[in-house]
């Protein structure tokens, strides 16, 4: 008989961390940059781990965020993948479709004319 030893299986590559892709990144920026323009928002941090991206958004750059975009691929099947978080931690918003999520921000840019 030929004794045959079969190769160890390895788990597919998974990414290193989590990244925010260029559209994605592009429709933030957009309401970013409206919310700047309007004097409501002052700076940004983006942070990339393992299982979550983060786009987290400041009044001032010395505070906590008023605001955190999420992105949590492994939830895409289960409870969506994208998330507006508020300073309190709250889930303000969730879905499958970033424009949607991020809908709830651009209700704050909508005042009142007096």
């Amino acid at each position: 008989m030929n004794d045959v030893t079969p190769l160890p299986v390895s788990p597919a590559k998974l990414p290193d961390k989590v990244a925010f892709h260029r559209l994605e990144l592009g429709q933030i920026m957009t309401i970013y940059g409206r919310m700047v323009a309007a004097g409501e928002w002052r700076d940004y941090g983006i942070s990339m781990l393992r299982d979550v991206a983060v786009f987290s958004i400041f009044r001032r750059a010395a505070e906590h965020p008023i605001y955190r975009i999420e992105k949590r691929p492994k939830l895409a099947a289960k409870q969506q993948q994208y998330a507006v978080i508020g300073m309190d931690g709250r889930i303000l918003k969730r879905g499958s479709d970033l424009r949607q999520v991020l809908r709830v921000l651009e209700k704050k840019l909508i005042r009142a004319i007096e």
